[in-house]
């Protein structure tokens, strides 16, 4: 071979970008590239005219002249993996040498990783696509079916096979999905007939850089029924949410408000008023009062008049919780708190009323224990649930009521004086029911409306002699007894009038020894009098009080007020003035 030949083949197998080695018979390196150098790891110089074991350990490129065969495979040359091809050097019929071209082969097993990812993926969503429940079918431009699930060919009666490479209306007469590839707008919701049966599709159009190749369509209701099924369980699941939440809502909200408090006497309007101050501000209320006067509506009556009625009104019965139960119902708990507590826990009575204004009924029952958690809360605004460490800010207002004598159980130990002064802010005491002259008879006439509305009774009216007794007696229940004693009675009278032997066992027996001289008690006797007095003058007057005052001898004002605890101010007294 010429020399200019020789010199022209170097500068080609320079520059191609693979390593080549030649060896002649005597297994001795006469050339190597650049490239097979780098991928050695020496210089050109170093590796001419040393044995190619000397260079590359395990080749196999000296074996190749003994036996006069080609062959591949891969090998590391330190570590790189290369992939080589060897072929003898023959002349006249002889190995004269052999030739070895090898490429490294990193980026070849990473795009061999590389493919075999792919596949897995491909096998993957292959697997997910068969796995299809409802029918997917994907055509190219033209409409000819590519794909197709073997559920839907199922549905279709048809076998796979026979599906793929035909036009979507040989498979379904009806199919949209060539006028979707073609007009590349998609269509959701569609109703078609399958083999007789409603179904709703949706179809799309196949992009790939910015050209439509095809469509995708999918069944998502074999049957429409299985929608309206749906739809229905869907309403009654929403009808559900609604009536939850409205519930809640009357749960959360004040029944109450100042104008649903009946009485007209002094002490009552005059206990309004302070409640209605309370109202306008910010201070925790305390309500004081004997059982039955009517706490918890002015609790609610209070909150519907503050700037907080649009928020909720969370009531506490502090006397009717169980004490071991108190603490997960105040400042609630979270999921695994203790054994039983519900999945994602569950919010407090405080912070069920952030925003807004938390009851505190029987604050006087409330355990010593509870005592400084719940004085910490009013104090630092900020509740813990239970089994957390996460501290909630709150914003609420607090009303406590109680029947008890709180400063005779700080005396006692029994209530923690600190909690007091911070419950004790702004007072208002509600007057029992003896004290609010006149009420009775209100009271009475409202409730009788009230009950027969509520069991859709005739009109019923009181006895006189019940009037009279209703009058008389000190109702040491209250407004609470009151109630109870006209709702048994509605419910046993019969005809229109409430009579004395309609109410209850015990205020029948109070009018059994008013007449009986020698049992009468002294309060009723004198009661008794004084309103037989009072009629007298009036009588002889002629209805004009200011007389009848001064042959009574007491002030006018002290005259109407007995006439208003007495019923003698109405509509069975005319002519009274």
């Amino acid at each position: 071979m010429k020399s200019t030949q020789i010199i022209k083949l170097d500068q080609v197998f320079q520059a191609i970008n693979a390593g080549i080695i030649v060896i002649d018979n005597h297994n001795v390196v006469y050339y190597c590239n650049p490239v097979a150098a780098k991928i050695i790891g020496l210089d050109v110089k170093d590796i001419i005219g040393k044995n190619v074991i000397d260079v590359i350990p395990n080749s196999k490129l000296n074996l190749v002249i003994q036996d006069g065969t080609a062959n591949s495979d891969q090998l590391f040359i330190g570590e790189r993996m290369v992939i080589t091809g060897r072929s003898p050097i023959n002349q006249d019929g002889e190995t004269v040498g052999a030739v070895a071209i090898f490429q490294d082969g990193s980026q070849l097993h990473s795009l061999l990783s590389r493919l075999d990812n792919t596949q897995n993926s491909l096998t993957s969503l292959e697997s997910i696509f068969e796995q299809a429940y409802d029918g997917v079918m994907v055509v190219d431009s033209k409409g000819i079916i590519t794909r197709i699930t073997k559920s839907y060919c199922r549905f279709l009666n048809i076998e796979q096979e026979d599906a793929i490479g035909r036009h979507c209306t040989e498979v379904l007469p009806n199919s949209r999905m060539h006028i979707v590839a073609q007009t590349g707008e998609a269509e959701v919701g569609e109703v078609m007939d399958i083999n007789g049966k409603e179904a709703m599709v949706m179809r799309f159009p196949l992009r790939e850089e910015g050209k439509i190749i095809g469509a995708v369509g999918k069944v998502m209701f074999r049957d429409v029924r299985e929608l309206r099924t749906l739809a229905e369980k869907l309403d009654l699941l929403e009808n559900k949410l609604k009536f939850y939440e409205k519930e809640l809502k009357h749960y959360q909200k004040y029944r109450y408000t100042l104008s649903s408090i009946v009485g007209q006497s002094p002490s009552i309007l005059r206990t309004k008023i302070l409640a209605e101050k309370a109202a306008q501000g910010k201070a925790t209320v305390l309500l004081r009062g004997e059982s039955g006067t009517g706490k918890e509506l002015f609790a609610h009556a209070i909150h519907a008049a503050s700037t907080r009625h649009d928020q909720p009104f969370v009531r506490v019965n502090c006397g009717a919780i169980p004490a071991e139960l108190l603490e997960a119902e105040l400042f609630g708990y979270e999921e695994g708190a203790f054994t039983g507590a519900k999945k994602g826990g569950k919010p407090g009575k405080f912070e069920l009323a952030n925003r807004g204004t938390i009851f505190l009924d029987e604050i006087g029952d409330l355990p010593i224990s509870m005592q400084a958690k719940v004085l910490r809360i009013l104090q630092e605004k900020e509740v813990e649930r239970v089994g957390s460490n996460r501290l909630q800010q709150l914003d609420i207002r607090v009303i406590a009521a109680t029947h008890r004598d709180l400063e005779k159980m700080i005396g006692e130990g029994e209530f923690r004086r600190d909690l007091y002064y911070r419950l004790n802010v702004f007072t208002v005491t509600i007057p029992p029911l003896r004290e609010r002259a006149g009420d009775v008879l209100l009271l009475s006439e409202y409730l009788l409306a009230k009950f027969q509305h509520e069991l859709g009774l005739s009109l019923r009216k009181l006895d006189r002699w019940v009037v009279e007794l209703f009058q008389l007696y000190a109702w040491p229940g209250n407004v609470r007894e009151l109630q109870n004693a006209i709702e048994r009675a509605i419910n046993v009278a019969e005809g229109g009038m409430i009579q004395l032997k309609d109410l209850p066992l015990y205020l029948q027996d109070l009018e059994g020894r008013r007449g009986n001289t020698s049992l009468q008690p002294l309060a009723l006797e004198l009661a008794e009098a004084e309103r037989k007095a009072i009629l007298k003058a009036l009588k002889k007057t002629g209805g004009n009080k200011t007389n009848a005052a001064e042959i009574l001898g007491i002030h006018r004002t002290n005259l109407y007020r007995k006439m208003e605890k007495y019923g003698l101010g109405g509509a069975d007294n005319e002519g009274l003035v």
